[in-house]
């Protein structure tokens, strides 16, 4: 989409009786998500130099009629060009939207009184057409294989993988207004001359359907009806792609329908009224139950639980020991009756007395046995 403007400036001091051209090409990320909004990247830098050298450059336009005092006012015009949607070629494009616009355009008339200049609005009087010599239109050939094959036109797909692309802009007088090649392949004379056979044809066929366009435009604004912009956008030429129709059988819609009823499998049960499965809690949509607000109400059952298990665990404590104790009472109650192999196992040792007589050695046998009663009695 191109749009032209023009607007009252000074002239370039060295080119004083001409006026100015301006270009201007804008990549949104509407055109591929790939372009960056408010940012000039090298692909517009590059298309921009390429329409001026197509346009400007080529002298197409008579900049000298767009002056009106010299070395003072000149009309100034400026061609935004929009891209709506890249799928590549965009130079080729860009090219015929801008010579179009530009053929399409009309400044407002001036005139000039002593010192005064007058700028007259369309209703005053009839706008001017610019002064254009030719229509200059650019085609590119992308290389694939080392120019072993050629393709005019390529999509955005297809310069992604090609080896080279030269870029041929010519009127349809045959005359090349600029020509440029990227890519670094190596390009023969003959390969050249091919292509530009190939743009010679395509320009003649390009110019003839814009001189229509033109045309039908001029006569429908003649006869009042809908041109340009808003005659485009219901018939959806702008903002969609046109497909066509595919035929599609419709007699046994019906009895397939009921087969594939038939197999499927049964839906789920929905319900369709509201659930309020708690005060202050809704439900979202049909047959799902909403979750929101009972997570705190489910951590705090889960903490009462542990506070009933730790109780239950204390009680469970103080029981085993209130039954250890009954068993250490009924132990010290009982008496402990030794056998006689723990009696001949107590062994009592006393200190040797070599000097005592044999009636002292029985006295000591005395005490000795003395002593064991003592020790059963204890016991």
């Amino acid at each position: 989409m191109a749009q032209v403007s023009c607007e009252l400036v000074a002239p370039k001091e060295n080119r004083p009786n001409e006026g100015i051209m301006f270009f201007n090409i804008e990549l949104s990320p509407m055109a591929s998500p790939g372009f960056e909004q408010g940012r000039q990247s090298e692909l517009s830098v590059k298309l921009n130099r390429q329409l001026e050298r197509c346009l400007r450059n080529s002298k197409c336009i008579d900049t000298e009629s767009l002056c009106v005092v010299s070395g003072e006012k000149v009309w100034q015009i400026r061609v935004d060009v929009h891209m709506l949607n890249h799928d590549g070629n965009l130079m080729d494009a860009a090219s015929i939207a801008a010579i179009t616009a530009l053929c399409h355009f009309r400044r407002p008339d001036v005139s000039i009184n002593g010192d005064e200049v007058t700028v007259y609005s369309p209703e005053e009087r009839d706008p001017i057409p610019l002064s254009i010599y030719h229509m200059p239109i650019s085609v590119s050939f992308s290389f694939f294989q080392q120019g072993t094959y050629l393709l005019v036109d390529p999509c955005e797909r297809e310069e992604r993988v090609m080896d080279g692309l030269l870029m041929i802009a010519m009127n349809k007088h045959r005359e090349i207004c600029s020509i440029q090649s990227s890519g670094g392949i190596m390009l023969l004379k003959e390969q050249v001359m091919r292509c530009s056979k190939i743009a010679s044809v395509k320009v003649s066929e390009i110019t003839e359907l814009i001189s229509k366009a033109l045309e039908n435009d001029r006569k429908a604004r003649k006869a009042g009806e809908k041109c340009g912009f808003a005659e485009s956008m219901p018939q959806e030429r702008i903002t969609a792609l046109k497909t066509d129709e595919t035929p599609v059988e419709m007699t046994d819609v019906t009895e397939r329908a009921n087969e594939i009823i038939q197999k499927a499998e049964p839906p789920l049960q929905t319900i369709p009224s509201l659930l309020v499965p708690a005060p202050g809690v809704g439900q979202v949509g049909q047959g799902l139950q909403n979750t929101w607000g009972l997570e705190e109400e489910e951590e705090e059952e889960e903490d009462d639980e542990d506070e009933n298990s730790g109780e239950e665990q204390k009680e469970q404590t103080k029981m085993m020991e209130e039954e250890h104790d009954e068993k250490e009472e009924s132990r010290e109650g009982h008496v402990v009756q030794l056998s006689d192999s723990e009696e001949e196992e107590v062994v009592i040792l006393h200190p040797e007395t070599p000097n005592k007589t044999p009636k002292n050695a029985g006295s000591a046998t005395h005490q000795k046995g003395a002593t064991k009663s003592k020790r059963r009695q204890k016991k």
